[in-house]
């Protein structure tokens, strides 16, 4: 996960995220998007002090928008499912969720897992 911090922050990638005032971002403009094309970099933009941009690669941001779609797709099919029980108790939704976990648990130890 990605937290923010001032001068550079540790990705699960394997290159830094580079924190960058937007003055310095101008005058690194080609070098900078050579590093991120090369996959080397991405920036964090600063402006004042606050984080108000990022660049990262065209290849970064298509992993982002798959997630992001990834994302959309789990929250309507819990919506879905939301939907289908709202008339149903907690209680009764609690105990039927605890019962089928108890029946893998014991089908899983029946066959030696």
């Amino acid at each position: 996960m990605y937290k923010y911090s001032k001068k550079e922050v540790n990705c699960a990638s394997t290159y830094m995220t580079q924190v960058m005032k937007a003055s310095d971002v101008r005058a690194q403009w080609s070098q900078l998007l050579n590093k991120v094309f090369r996959n080397q970099t991405r920036v964090v933009v600063e402006k004042s002090g606050i984080p108000v941009a990022a660049v990262i690669s065209a290849e970064d941001l298509q992993r982002f928008t798959q997630m992001e779609e990834q994302r959309e797709k789990r929250f309507k099919a819990l919506d879905k499912m939301r939907e289908a029980f709202k008339d149903v108790p907690s209680e009764k939704i609690d105990r039927e969720v605890k019962r089928a976990i108890s029946q893998v648990r014991a089908e899983n130890r029946a066959k030696g897992n």
